[in-house]
């Protein structure tokens, strides 16, 4: 009970801090919305012009600034991994380094009243946030999809607040959310005083995120390619430096203040036979079917908190309280079950007793982010993958004579679970290897990795993340660079010399105006400058076309237009449809003032043009023409 009322003193105080930072900048965040949290961070303070010229005139210079954004997201991991592991000496009354998930027992009046006073705390911070600071936070993936690689610095920062209260708790969520989200915004925000290309911008967004993996994980390589292939969104040599210099640096910047995460000693087999992989693949397949039902339940989580009718600062405290209480069966469930997973592999567990454990995880993680906290389903779904492979690997036991080791096919379950939630099978590839050391573990964890991706792309379509997108109605499935489309609009393409007639205006009228050839169209219009429709001049000098009737009959397209928001892709589509080569662009469907032509020609050239560019960019050649 004291270290409780210890808690909720830090926090109060920690809530009145929050307060009076968010009223001394209310007038700046009152505004609230992603993109005007976007627009607050665009008055950073700039580097001087030759520091900013070297930069973007040489790839070296490019280097050196992403190896710094490395080592700020080294030193946030390390600040971020200290306060919860103090936190869980404070608040549980752990010895030792204060990893709560691996205990044998946890006290029964903390392990409910701390997560459920935690989620209370998390609750009230939520509604201060909400009404000082709203606004949805743009994370690593979404920045480089949509915005450039541009993300709020202070949005980020609560996020990683938000998720390490949430850890320090007990709520069964992960770090390492937290850790890419203020990783990344130290890359953007650096990119943004130096004024860096868009390209380079997204760039080191994913040098942040790769710092941030590699620092949490002790794993350069596994950091890397976590930012090949999921916030940069492909891998291209020109991207490689820059990429390895921000994870190694921040790795090492762990290794100097001692928060490195420890190694795993697990015993595996020196090789592996062909009739090995037939159960190694079918385990792929099963951890790709539990990654998706965990996806879903997290889902079905979030739906019936949302519909219980509780206020939205309650529901983390409803849901601390059903995670306590799981946590009286076993303490693995609590946070993100670090250290759980290293007994699970060291040590290991009777397979009835993996089932259960199994079972309690996947329930308390889809509570906590059901219910309100902040946290990612990273390393949740890596031991979740240990007990998974554990139980198959147990289960084969009693079928075959000559079956899997358990460390094996947990450390294979490991890798193809987080695939199929997370997304990036060569990241877990890298993984596997850095923490073991085993080239035939490797192999194997690559076949599992596969076929756990192809089972999710054909069974469910979407990584954990973006299916979140897909549930808020964006429709990106990756981190390449798509916000172009939606930043090209039908309003910065369209002409606005419009030909213009009025509808009452006469055959004869128009032919004398123009002439065959002199053009291909012009645009009908009413008494009061309202669209009617398109008139094709060639129409005017068909034989059935009478020179003292008005234009009201020539009229075409009088319903389909574009208006000036539309994004280029509905552009095209909309032209597909009406099978038109140019459509009139107006101000409104009931306005129907006309303000400029677009033709279809021009939309596809610039969709190709901009195909190419982004192609380019992909490759790299893009930056290093630039450069040129």
């Amino acid at each position: 009970m004291g270290a409780a009322r210890k808690w909720l003193v830090v926090s109060s105080s920690t809530l009145g801090l929050l307060t009076h930072l968010f009223r001394h900048r209310g007038a700046s965040l009152s505004e609230g919305g992603p993109a005007k949290g976007l627009a607050r961070d665009d008055r950073v303070s700039q580097v001087p012009r030759v520091l900013r010229a070297l930069v973007r005139a040489d790839e070296i210079w490019l280097v050196v600034l992403a190896a710094c954004v490395g080592t700020g997201a080294g030193l946030l991991v390390s600040a971020m991994t200290h306060a919860t592991l103090l936190a869980h000496r404070v608040l549980f009354a752990v010895g030792g380094d204060g990893r709560i998930s691996g205990l044998p027992s946890i006290a029964p009046l903390r392990a409910i009243l701390v997560p459920s006073l935690g989620g209370l705390v998390l609750g009230l911070l939520g509604v201060l946030i909400a009404r000082y600071a709203p606004g949805r936070p743009v994370d690593p993936i979404e920045a480089n999809a949509l915005h450039g690689g541009r993300m709020s610095t202070l949005d980020s920062a609560i996020v990683a607040l938000q998720t390490v209260l949430s850890n320090s708790v007990g709520a069964s969520v992960g770090l390492e959310a937290g850790f890419t989200q203020i990783g990344a915004a130290t890359g953007s925000r650096l990119g943004r005083m130096f004024r860096v290309r868009r390209e380079d911008l997204r760039l080191l967004v994913g040098c942040g995120a790769a710092g941030a993996i590699g620092a949490a994980f002790n794993a350069p390589l596994a950091g890397a390619f976590y930012a090949f292939e999921l916030v940069i969104g492909t891998y291209s040599l020109a991207n490689l430096a820059p990429v390895a210099a921000a994870s190694i640096c921040a790795i090492g910047v762990t290794h100097l203040l001692h928060s490195a995460a420890p190694g795993v000693t697990v015993d595996l087999p020196a090789g592996l036979r062909m009739d090995d992989y037939l159960p190694i693949a079918t385990l792929g397949i099963v951890a790709a079917l539990l990654g998706v039902a965990l996806m879903y339940c997290v889902t079905l989580a979030e739906t019936l908190f949302r519909r219980s009718g509780l206020p939205a600062w309650m529901c983390p405290a409803v849901g601390g309280t059903i995670v306590g209480t799981m946590a009286l069966v076993s303490p693995s469930v609590l946070s993100s079950g670090h250290w759980a997973m290293r007994v699970a592999l060291e040590q290991g567990h009777p397979t009835g007793w993996i089932l259960v454990l199994l079972a309690l995880k996947a329930v308390a993680s889809s509570v906590s982010i059901g219910s309100g906290f902040r946290g990612g389903l990273f390393f949740a779904s890596l031991y979740l993958g240990v007990l998974t492979g554990a139980a198959f690997g147990g289960g084969l036991a009693l079928v075959s004579a000559n079956p899997l080791s358990a460390e094996l096919c947990a450390l294979v379950g490991m890798s193809a679970m987080a695939v199929a939630v997370v997304g990036g099978p060569m990241t877990m590839v890298f993984l596997a290897l850095e923490m073991t050391g085993s080239l035939p573990l490797t192999v194997a964890v690559l076949v599992a990795s596969v076929i756990s991706g192809l089972t999710v792309r054909r069974t469910f379509g979407y990584s954990f993340a973006t299916w979140r997108f897909h549930l808020r109605g964006e429709s990106i499935r990756s981190a390449v660079d798509v916000g172009w489309i939606r930043t090209l609009t039908v309003g910065r393409m369209m002409r606005r010399d419009v030909k213009a007639m009025c509808q009452t205006t006469t055959v004869q009228e128009a032919r004398h105006a123009y002439p065959l050839g002199a053009a291909q169209r012009f645009v009908l219009v009413d008494g009061a400058g309202r669209y009617v429709g398109l008139v094709q001049v060639p129409d005017l000098y068909a034989e059935t076309a009478r020179a003292t009737e008005d234009l009201t009959r020539f009229a075409q397209y009088r319903d389909v237009m574009l208006m000036p928001q539309m994004n280029l892709r509905d552009a095209i589509a909309r032209f597909e449809q009406a099978e038109s080569d140019a459509l009139v662009v107006v101000d409104g469907m009931e306005s129907r003032m006309v303000l400029g032509l677009l033709t279809e020609q021009h939309a596809l050239r610039r969709y190709s043009e901009e195909l190419d560019r982004t192609r380019r960019e992909l490759a790299g050649e893009g930056r290093l023409h630039a450069r040129v």
